[in-house]
């Protein structure tokens, strides 16, 4: 990534002490489904504009240019970025200062809330996305609430990454919420219309764990389902190091 991506804006002896910095994780994910999103399209990496939506209990996005990620959503640890199972994600650190004095919590009792307690949790008691959606269904209003805020702020992501990259060819979905969720498919996507992005709803309803292509033919973004496979991309990098 980019400086201008991964540098946080605190003073800067910080990062040359400490390391503090945006890292990123799901790294092996996002760079084997953005290398196979244009594999199953037919298209090259090179000149390809890419969001991949890695959605499961923990979830990052990354927006990839040419085959390599520029800017990712978690950052120094896995707690940065969207809402999460039990990690709250983006959160105003004048927030976590005066949550920790009001509860009267240390360093480890804040760095447990935000990230055993919060979130989806946080919110309706559910971590599951499946037990959310089950809720929902049965119009619980905090799972509701939940669901939205979930949906919401992976499509703020995506429309961010889509801005700091001039535009978006394709959007891939993946992990568990990503390949076996089609509400969060649609509920993400929806409203994105004037990105170009436009889901089949019908076809997205039946896709569950397998590679697909979820947009319609007159969508400008092409939009997918691609299972991760972080397994054989570590088998591949591995071996790639021993024939060095």
């Amino acid at each position: 990534m980019p400086s201008k991506a991964y540098m946080y804006a605190v003073p800067y002896e910080l990062y040359e002490k400490y390391g503090v910095r945006r890292y990123g994780f799901h790294g092996t994910s996002h760079r084997y489904v953005s290398k196979r999103a244009c594999e199953f399209l037919g298209i090259p990496q090179e000149g390809c504009k890419m969001v991949t939506a890695h959605i499961g209990n923990g979830g990052s996005l990354a927006a990839v240019v040419d085959g390599k990620c520029v800017d990712t959503s978690m950052g120094l640890t896995p707690l940065e970025g969207i809402m999460m199972g039990t990690r709250s994600g983006d959160i105003d650190g004048g927030a976590i200062t005066f949550i920790q004095k009001k509860l009267g919590l240390d360093a480890d009792g804040i760095s447990n809330l935000l990230n055993k307690k919060s979130g989806v949790f946080g919110l309706c008691g559910y971590s599951d996305m499946r037990d959310v959606e089950n809720a929902v269904a049965e119009r619980n209003p905090k799972a509701m609430i939940a669901e939205e805020s979930y949906f919401y702020r992976i499509k703020k992501y995506i429309g961010a990454y889509a801005a700091a990259m001039g535009g978006i060819d394709v959007l891939v979905f993946t992990a568990g919420v990503g390949e076996n969720q089609a509400s969060m498919r649609e509920g993400t996507c929806e409203g994105l219309e004037f990105m170009g992005i436009k889901i089949d709803k019908e076809l997205n309803a039946t896709i569950h764990g397998k590679e697909a292509l979820i947009s319609t033919p007159d969508s400008k973004v092409k939009v997918v389902v691609i299972p991760t496979d972080e397994e054989l991309m570590i088998a591949k990098d591995t071996m790639e190091l021993i024939q060095k």
